[in-house]
């Protein structure tokens, strides 16, 4: 990552939301894009709320699908988060729809096989057991996300700026937040 001399511009309290499918690079940026920017990391997941209720991933993504309030939990949970006093990162997969508040709003994508290929080295498996799960996952997702909230997450237009992650490193990535958001933010407060 750059030095951040340019960087700071950030004006503060700020609220970035950063979206994206499964391997795009939520976690990984949102929390870079926030330690840089001294701002909190929000990222409350299915995976957190297994964490908590000591269960396995595709256990809560079964029971999501079953009962809605599943997703109702893990979203006003983050959003609550994000809204409390000062400036925060809050990625997650809905969190440019969920945060319309938000001060910048950033979607990350990614192609298939490159987000497999991120999962498998992050939790293991094999290529294509992943690839299958994830575009499983993928295909529940945007179906409860339409069904519960009327969000379709393949309709990203609106966001401020979209990153092609397929081909460029998380610090590039983070910078390229950065920058924008300051530049945007600089010329909104003209």
């Amino acid at each position: 990552m750059s030095d951040g001399a340019n960087m700071g511009a950030v004006p503060r309290p700020v609220r970035i939301a950063i979206s994206g499918k499964s391997g795009c690079g939520n976690t990984t940026i949102s929390r870079m894009v926030a330690e840089f920017l001294g701002l909190r990391f929000i990222n409350f997941t299915f995976r957190s709320l297994a964490a908590e209720k000591d269960l396995s991933l595709g256990e809560v993504l079964s029971l999501a699908a079953q009962d809605d309030a599943w997703d109702r939990e893990v979203d006003s949970r983050q959003v609550a988060l994000a809204r409390e006093e000062g400036g925060c990162v809050l990625g997650s997969r809905l969190a440019i729809w969920m945060l319309p508040e938000a001060d910048f709003k950033v979607y990350l994508k990614a192609r298939p096989e490159t987000r497999a290929r991120r999962i498998l080295k992050r939790e293991g498996g094999t290529l294509e057991s992943v690839a299958a799960f994830t575009a499983e996952r993928d295909r529940q997702d945007h179906e409860r996300y339409v069904r519960i909230y009327h969000i379709d997450t393949d309709e990203y237009a609106f966001a401020d700026l979209i990153i092609d992650t397929d081909a460029i490193t998380p610090p590039q990535i983070t910078d390229l937040i950065i920058a924008n958001a300051a530049r945007s933010l600089a010329g909104r407060a003209k």
